[in-house]
């Protein structure tokens, strides 16, 4: 995989973007333009607008994350939910950039993934989290990556993770 070169702004063109509209994808880079961007309609992209030199395809994802330790989530996130409520779905809907499609997991994967007690303690590591949490957030996902490999705690996981997605096959 190659890393992905920084986007400016598209509405001041001046900054490295940090967001993409949820609905156009169009980058910017705050709020102030985010706010200049939707004082006009905007629509999800066709396939044939959407980089079609590019060699990494695209696959718009919609799933939900099953939530069953409300109290931790709810602390981490800042959702406000109720402690004794049963487990909670949270659709979570954004692109996914996939250079081969077998690099998508199948949902038996996922949910192996899910239901391991393994992993489910692992995550319970708060700077596991944040490894995961930097790398998801990061403009430059595949740097953060590299420099989590070089965490004991991070590779370990990774095998776990690995190893109940072979295991689900």
């Amino acid at each position: 995989m190659c890393p992905r070169a920084a986007q400016t702004c598209e509405i001041c063109k001046n900054v490295v973007s940090k967001y993409k509209c949820p609905s156009c994808l169009l980058p910017y880079c705050s709020l102030a333009c985010f706010k200049t961007h939707k004082e006009t309609p905007c629509a999800k992209p066709s396939s044939t607008e959407e980089n079609p030199a590019s060699p990494a395809k695209e696959v718009p994802v919609e799933r939900s994350v099953v939530v069953e330790e409300a109290n931790d989530v709810v602390e981490k996130t800042q959702h406000k939910a109720s402690a004794a409520s049963p487990a909670k779905e949270i659709p979570v809907a954004r692109p996914l950039h996939v250079e081969e499609e077998k690099f998508v997991l199948e949902k038996a994967q996922l949910e192996a993934i899910a239901s391991s007690s393994e992993i489910r303690e692992a995550l319970k590591d708060e700077a596991l989290q944040k490894l995961i949490y930097n790398i998801d957030s990061s403009s430059n996902p595949l740097q953060e990556l590299d420099e989590a490999m070089r965490v004991e705690a991070f590779r370990e996981f990774t095998d776990k993770i690995l190893s109940n997605i072979s295991k689900s096959k």
